[in-house]
């Protein structure tokens, strides 16, 4: 469909938006989340590290000096003069607004940075927080992130996600309702969870409405309680093969006009446990697009007009 794939990249789409290659910046806002600190649970969702999902991020400078330094190591990789400063370790609308306000419009004082993506959760978006960034969402462009990975409450408490599905709806709902772009992301290969309940969560995102969605293959990192309770009692983990199925497969039931901006899991290797497949990033990708063709699936090809 763009970039030589059969599906909507989110490198295609920032192209078309903005007329030339532009990158993401990973940062580290210095927030905590609600799900650490003690207000829901102490240890976060099983599946996060120390780093709060932030693994390439450099939480010991500050904001701007992070986003020179990405900026000049990822020059070595694309040539790029745009940049969306993304706001990725932990939970980054979990503060008082006027420090938030601080954060995102310091960042955007940066030259190149055209725009910002905060990942952060449905139960951390007040109505003073969500107005903010509808009045920031027309001043830059903007995209939040959510990180409900399942719809079914058994993996919901597996993963102690910590709220519960009318939760993520509402803030689907208030964030449309100001225009602002979502990406939500969802977990493929949980525990327990079979083909026809990830097709069913992913389904259930697709007719959502939304602008994006992150697939991400379940990868156990030594620093999460993931790593303990595999270690204590090891449960089935998807091999490469079934992973490259089953994401084709969804990619064939994702509207036409949802930005994939993410196809596989992207940990830190050196925290890396299993599965080693998914250390390959490349090979994973390379593999979808062979599955693709071989089918002859393209995004939104099974659904029903």
């Amino acid at each position: 469909m763009n970039d030589g794939k059969r599906y909507t990249t989110l490198n295609s789409e920032l192209k078309k938006i903005f007329n030339e290659k532009t990158i993401k910046l990973s940062l580290d806002g210095g927030l905590s989340c609600p799900n650490r600190d003690g207000t829901i649970h102490s240890r976060g969702c099983i599946f996060c590290g120390d780093r709060g999902s932030g693994e390439f991020t450099d939480g010991k400078l500050n904001l701007t000096d992070q986003a020179y330094k990405q900026i000049s190591v990822l020059s070595k990789k694309w040539k790029a003069n745009k940049y969306i400063a993304y706001f990725q370790s932990f939970t980054n609308t979990y503060d008082r607004l006027d420090n938030l306000k601080k954060r995102y419009e310091s960042i955007l004082e940066v030259p190149g940075i055209v725009g910002l993506a905060i990942a952060t959760r449905p139960d951390c978006l007040s109505d003073e927080i969500l107005d903010y960034l509808g009045q920031l969402n027309k001043k830059t462009f903007l995209w939040v992130e959510l990180g409900l990975q399942t719809i079914h409450k058994e993996s919901e408490l597996f993963i102690r996600r910590g709220y519960t599905l009318d939760v993520y709806d509402r803030a689907i709902y208030e964030l449309k309702k100001r225009n602002i772009k979502v990406v939500t992301h969802a977990i493929i290969g949980l525990p327990n969870e079979t083909r026809e309940d990830i097709l069913e969560t992913c389904d259930y995102i697709g007719k959502k409405n939304i602008w994006g969605i992150k697939l991400h293959s379940l990868y156990i990192q030594k620093d999460t309680d993931l790593y303990r309770a595999y270690i204590n009692n090891p449960f089935k983990l998807m091999n490469k093969d079934d992973y490259v199925d089953l994401a084709t497969e969804i990619i064939s039931i994702l509207p036409k006009d949802l930005v994939i901006h993410r196809l596989t899991g992207d940990g830190d290797k050196a925290l890396l446990y299993e599965p080693r497949w998914s250390r390959d990033k490349l090979s994973v990708l390379s593999s979808i697009d062979k599955s693709l063709k071989e089918k002859n699936y393209y995004q939104a090809c099974k659904i029903k007009l």
